[in-house]
C-alpha cells in the first residue's frame, strides 16, 4: 500500500465545491448526533520565534462512511518577512479509520480554506433567505475566495460587494470573478447591507456597524479564531440570531468571545449550533419557528470539517490518478 501525496495544485483540483459542501454538512450532522471524536485543539507555544503550533485531530462518522486525521497548523506571523513564508502552514494526514494506514498526507493550508467556505455555505443554505442574490465581503484575502465559490453553491448570487483597506487585495478579487459576477469594490457598510455578508478578517476592534446591515442579512463571522478577535459591532450580535459551531470554541475565542467575555452575552443570546439545525432539531430561516431577522453565524472552525474535506479531496485525486504516491510505511509483516 501506498501513501498519497497531495501538494496545493492537487487539493484545490480536487476539493469540488459542491461535495464538500455535503461533507461538511455531513459532519455538522454527525457532530450533533454524538457520531464523531474530537479533542480540544492543543497548542505549543513558542515565543521565541513568536509563533505557536495547533493539533486538530478528529474521527467521524457519516451515514455511508467515516474518516479520520489529524491537522498540524501553526501561526507564524514574521513568517512572511523573515522567511517568505505564509504566516499559516498547515499538514492534513489523513488515515483510514478501520486500520490507521495513512492513504494521504496532503496541503492542510488549501483545504482549511475550501473547508472554511463549505462551512459558511452551510450555514447560508439554512439561515440566509431563499432569494438572497447579493453577497457582501469584507476582508479580500485568501479566504474571501472560497467564500463565494462555496455560498453561490447554494443561493443564486449575481452582485458581490468586496471591502478591504488593500487596493491590490480588492482589485485582484475583482479581476478573478468579473466575468462571473457584478463584482465591485465597496465600503463595509454596503458590503453589509446584501442579502449575505461573510466577514474574513483578523480585527480585534469591530469593523461591521450594527445599523449598516439589512433587515434580513445572514452574517457569516469567519474571522475571529483567537480570543481577542471580534469583527462585528457588539448590538449587531446583541440584536441578532446567533448560531454557532461549538459552544466551547465559540465562547473561547470566536466571534462571541469579547462579549461573552465582558458579560454582554449569554446563553440566552444562542439560538444554537448548526449541527442543530442542519439536523432539524432547530428550525432554520424559512421554517416554522425559524429566525426571521439578521442571523450571525459564528464560524471558529472544527477538526471534522478537516477530515471530512480530505475525505472527498482524497477521494476525487485516487479516482482521478492525481497526487504523488509513496511508500511511507513498511507494511511488511
Amino acid at each position: 500500500m501506498e501513501t498519497l501525496l497531495l501538494g496545493p495544485d492537487d487539493v484545490s483540483e480536487n476539493a469540488h465545491t459542491a461535495e464538500l459542501i455535503v461533507a461538511v454538512e455531513e459532519a455538522f450532522s454527525a457532530y450533533q448526533r454524538g457520531d464523531v471524536q474530537m479533542p480540544a485543539k492543543s497548542y505549543i507555544d513558542l515565543p521565541e520565534y513568536n509563533g505557536d503550533f495547533r493539533s486538530m485531530p478528529a474521527y467521524m462518522r457519516a451515514d455511508d462512511w467515516d474518516a479520520a486525521g489529524i491537522k498540524w497548523v501553526n501561526v507564524h506571523p514574521d513568517n512572511p518577512d523573515d522567511h517568505r513564508l505564509p504566516t499559516v502552514l498547515g499538514t492534513m494526514v489523513y488515515s483510514e479509520p478501520e486500520n490507521a494506514f495513512p492513504l494521504s498526507i496532503m496541503d492542510g493550508t488549501t483545504l482549511t480554506r475550501e473547508r472554511t467556505g463549505a462551512a459558511a455555505a452551510v450555514a447560508t443554505d439554512h439561515l440566509a433567505v431563499a432569494d438572497a442574490t447579493s453577497l457582501g465581503i469584507v476582508g479580500a484575502g485568501v479566504q474571501s475566495y472560497t467564500q463565494l465559490e462555496a455560498i453561490s453553491e447554494v443561493r443564486p448570487i449575481e452582485e458581490v460587494v468586496v471591502s478591504d483597506l488593500r487596493e491590490e487585495a480588492v482589485s485582484k478579487f475583482v479581476a478573478r470573478f468579473d466575468e462571473e459576477f457584478d463584482v465591485r469594490e465597496g465600503s463595509v457598510a454596503e458590503a453589509a447591507g446584501c442579502d449575505v455578508l461573510s466577514t474574513v478578517t483578523p480585527v480585534e476592534h469591530p469593523i461591521v456597524p450594527a445599523d449598516a446591515v439589512g433587515e434580513h442579512t445572514h452574517v457569516n463571522a469567519m474571522g475571529a479564531d483567537a480570543p481577542g478577535k471580534h469583527e462585528l459591532d457588539d448590538d449587531l450580535l446583541a440584536n441578532a440570531t446567533i448560531v454557532i459551531d461549538d459552544y466551547e470554541q465559540c465562547t473561547h475565542s470566536g466571534e462571541i468571545n469579547v462579549p461573552w467575555s465582558q458579560g454582554l452575552l449569554s446563553d440566552e443570546d444562542i439560538y444554537g449550533e448548526l449541527g442543530a439545525i442542519v439536523t432539524d432539531d432547530l428550525a432554520g430561516r424559512g421554517e416554522p419557528g425559524g429566525p426571521e431577522g439578521v442571523t450571525v453565524f459564528d464560524s471558529t472552525g472544527l477538526a471534522i470539517q478537516d477530515v471530512a474535506a480530505a475525505h472527498v479531496v482524497y477521494e476525487q485525486a485516487s479516482a482521478n490518478d492525481n497526487g504523488t504516491p509513496f511508500e511511507l510505511v513498511d507494511t511488511r509483516v
